[in-house]
């Protein structure tokens, strides 16, 4: 494979990926079940339901799927917006007492949109390579779809490809029939509160 000068910060970024939307929310959601922080448990239940886009991504990238980048793109647009867009949540967390598990999920929550904001701008330049067949089998889309192929190494070497990209298909419908529900029917019923 030809050397792409970016390829080190592709892998960075799926480093940063696996740290911010998959370490540290499972380890932060672990604590506020133990430490009964209602708030911060209904937040990251609603993030890790948002961020599955991220896994069902993965998916459609170990299929050399062209939609994968554009589901990419969105999940890092969703995300901070899921961890910020709940008033009522955002108010019990304000107003919840200070302690270590408030300090870390806050700064996990800052740091996650930065990082979110900063990968879509990243991003963007590749978002040709979901409209582009040529351009998807060129070594400048390609290194965007090693690691997720060596996950498929790791986690499923017995699997297909076609059967994996199957899968993230049947995950894409369900998620955009799932959003398009919240959006055009319960954001209308009950607005910006988690709770109604």
């Amino acid at each position: 494979m030809p050397q792409i000068w970016f390829r080190p910060y592709v892998w960075m970024e799926y480093r940063l990926a696996l740290l911010f939307t998959v370490i540290i929310p499972l380890i932060l959601l672990i604590w506020a079940f133990v430490q009964k922080s209602e708030a911060i448990q209904r937040l990251l239940t609603i993030y890790w339901r948002v961020a599955s886009l991220l896994l069902i991504t993965l998916y459609l990238m170990i299929g050399g799927l062209a939609v994968s980048f554009l589901s990419a793109l969105m999940a890092r647009i969703l995300i901070p917006i899921s961890l910020w867009f709940w008033v009522d949540i955002n108010d019990e967390i304000e107003y919840q007492s200070s302690g270590l598990l408030k300090l870390m999920f806050t700064s996990w929550r800052w740091a996650t949109t930065v990082y979110c904001i900063l990968s879509t701008v990243a991003l963007v330049p590749f978002v040709g390579c979901a409209f582009s067949e040529s351009s998807l089998k060129s070594s400048y889309c390609s290194v965007w779809l090693e690691a997720p192929l060596m996950f498929k190494d790791y986690f499923h070497h017995n699997s297909k490809p076609a059967f994996l990209s199957f899968l993230g298909i049947i995950g894409l419908v369900v998620y955009v029939v799932y959003l398009s529900y919240f959006v055009l029917i319960k954001l209308g019923k009950q607005g910006r509160s988690a709770t109604q």
